[in-house]
């Protein structure tokens, strides 16, 4: 455990500028599956995203961190009154801490309030490794709020939140990136975990795409909760359709997106738009 005490010790900080420099090289030097201008411009607009989110979530990490103490001091959760060996706690935790987010995850996308704020991350119709940035900091406090509830119906602890922070960071950037993934992945690894096929589906423009595939680590929360779905990448279009315009990709735009009324354009009426221009 000492090992995984190491790595959870890592400033993330390290983590995020060593990943994006290694896939945004990736992304300019091999073949992709999506090809788009101004990647650099790309960059420096989702870039202001993780600098908002910075600065918000050290404010909200103070609050998140002690009522996860507090839950550990007050043995609260299941996993506290359950005698199974320590490491098999770390599994089934960052397994758990996976599926609460699942479930607000799904909620963000069914509740018209977090929709609003949720729906920046999707607007991205240009989707690279730095789309992981493209986030309203205000959803910190719905995400955030998870990982608390979940500490408290399910009782991990400090260790296990930090390792679970630490794999997802992993994944999140590699599920957003702009590179070619082998089908052989996603019928072998992809039978437990979410790989970055997988996740793109979640951001194919079409609604009925979009509201599937929520999990961040294991595949198996959508296959078991029936929200599974597959596309190859090749016929995606990524993005929102009432967010396609280049007004509407700027971050100012986007930060003031949640207080404006914007009507979800539903897989019907996007098949319909489809037909029409044909």
């Amino acid at each position: 455990m000492e090992k995984i005490q190491k790595l959870v010790e890592i400033d993330p900080n390290y983590i995020i500028v060593v990943l994006l420099v290694i896939l945004f090289t990736m992304e300019r030097l091999f073949n992709r599956p999506f090809r788009f201008d101004k990647r650099w411009q790309h960059l420096a607009n989702n870039i202001l995203f993780l600098l908002a989110f910075t600065f918000v979530n050290y404010f909200f990490a103070i609050f998140q961190v002690f009522c996860i103490q507090w839950l550990i001091d007050h043995k609260a959760g299941l996993l506290n009154y359950v005698a199974i060996p320590y490491w098999a706690k770390l599994i089934a935790g960052v397994a758990l801490f996976d599926m609460t987010s699942y479930w607000f995850h799904r909620l963000a996308h069914k509740v018209p309030l977090l929709w609003r704020l949720h729906r920046v991350h999707h607007s991205d119709t240009s989707m690279d490794s730095s789309t992981f940035f493209r986030g309203h900091p205000v959803e910190i406090g719905v995400f955030g709020t998870a990982s608390i509830i979940a500490v408290a119906l399910f009782g991990m602890d400090m260790l296990t939140f930090g390792l679970y922070i630490f794999i997802f960071t992993f994944f999140a950037f590699f599920e957003h990136a702009n590179l070619n993934f082998p089908k052989w992945l996603d019928k072998t690894v992809g039978l437990i975990f979410v790989t970055p096929n997988f996740h793109k589906v979640h951001h194919e423009q079409d609604q009925y795409y979009t509201d599937s595939n929520f999990a961040d680590i294991f595949i198996f929360w959508d296959r078991i909760f029936g929200t599974f779905k597959y596309k190859p990448v090749t016929e995606m279009k990524y993005g929102l359709v009432e967010f396609d315009s280049n007004k509407k990709q700027s971050f100012l735009y986007l930060m003031i997106s949640p207080f404006i009324n914007i009507k979800r354009v539903s897989s019907d009426e996007l098949q319909k738009e489809k037909k029409s221009n044909q």
